[in-house]
């Protein structure tokens, strides 16, 4: 037999065929990584990696937990939030979808999302254990994506710019 076949495992290779010598040599040099003593060529090419500072947060602007402007609970989140649209005043996210469903009429399979960009949908699911297949049926244009509201400005401060 030629060991090419079967459950011969004695000439199994990763790499069927003959090696060539650059995959010799580096199997024959290879560091001990249990070892205490290392080649100086390692070391030398080894550079020190410098250490993370946190960034210092600023102390005169906290996080403010205002109160939403419609239910009148307090906002734990504030990252959550967004604007009413008349009054640019901080509300529930959740808010916003009850009073879009309470004021539009919608059909059994008909759903508010947040479609992005500041803005609002209903959206008709074609086959609802499909969430792929659906619609927009109407739009709703919540937040100016160019109107930066005074009330996010202090917490603006903790997030990156890039």
């Amino acid at each position: 037999m030629s060991g090419r076949g079967g459950n011969s495992r004695k000439n199994r290779h990763r790499f069927p065929g003959r090696r060539d010598e650059a995959q010799k040599y580096e199997k024959k040099h290879i560091d001990n990584p249990f070892s205490e003593v290392k080649p100086e060529a390692n070391q030398q090419d080894k550079q020190e990696r410098l250490l993370w500072t946190a960034p210092v947060l600023p102390v005169n602007n906290p996080k403010t937990t205002p109160d939403c402007a419609w239910c009148g609970k307090q906002i734990a989140d504030i990252t959550t939030a967004i604007s009413d649209k008349d009054t640019g005043t901080p509300v529930h996210f959740d808010c916003v979808i009850a009073r879009i469903a309470e004021a539009e009429t919608m059909e059994a399979n008909d759903s508010v999302c947040y479609i992005g960009g500041g803005r609002f949908g209903i959206v008709n699911y074609n086959n609802p254990p499909d969430a792929k297949d659906f619609s927009i049926k109407k739009i709703f244009e919540w937040e100016i994506k160019d109107k930066i509201n005074e009330w996010r400005r202090p917490i603006s401060e903790y997030f990156s710019i890039t």
